[in-house]
């Protein structure tokens, strides 16, 4: 080999070694690494960090949701966060207390089966994207799974409103918003 093509070759290696490490460490600082993908609901402590990915759905990040928005059949938006109100993403549909419940069977559970068959005129093709304040919020983790029980197509937008307005995003008050389950 010549010492032209081994240089290639190493500088190739080198700038390999560079990229696997930055996405290694980007994914090591972020606490969700260590945060094993559940299927059971998150039922305490729902401020902490969130899994990479979810099951039955898929993880939407900030790009791709603006992309889905712009497209010829923009997602439904559910924002779960709590609280007493907030902006959120436009034309998002507040949902607090969505993330909460005892289990999948629950009233809760009904209650999110008629507002989504109401919001989506019963398509459950219809692309739906669940997020919260932040990775740190298992609530939209939740509602992101009754939905994929509900076998709706489902998207999860794990950095919720802290990645949106991070990129820059606007935010304006709710589409709409239901009543806070009991």
């Amino acid at each position: 080999m010549s010492r032209t093509a081994c240089s290639a070759a190493a500088l190739a290696l080198v700038m390999n070694l560079l990229a696997a490490g930055a996405a290694g460490a980007q994914q090591a600082a972020d606490p969700g690494a260590n945060v094993m993908p559940t299927a059971g609901l998150r039922l305490s402590d729902y401020s902490a960090p969130t899994p990479l990915g979810i099951p039955g759905a898929r993880v939407i990040d900030t790009p791709e949701l603006r992309e889905r928005l712009a497209g010829e059949l923009p997602p439904l938006l559910f924002d779960t966060a709590g609280g007493t109100g907030h902006d959120t993403i436009p034309g998002a549909i507040w949902l607090p207390g969505a993330g909460l419940g005892t289990g999948f069977d629950d009233a809760l559970r009904q209650q999110l089966e008629k507002t989504l068959t109401l919001v989506t005129g019963g398509d459950r093709a219809r692309p739906l994207v669940f997020f919260c304040v932040s990775r740190n919020c298992w609530l939209s983790y939740n509602a992101t799974l009754r939905a994929v029980r509900l076998d709706y197509q489902v998207y999860w937008y794990r950095g919720g409103l802290e990645a949106w307005r991070a990129a820059g995003g606007e935010l304006e008050p709710p589409k709409a918003i239901w009543r806070k389950p009991q």
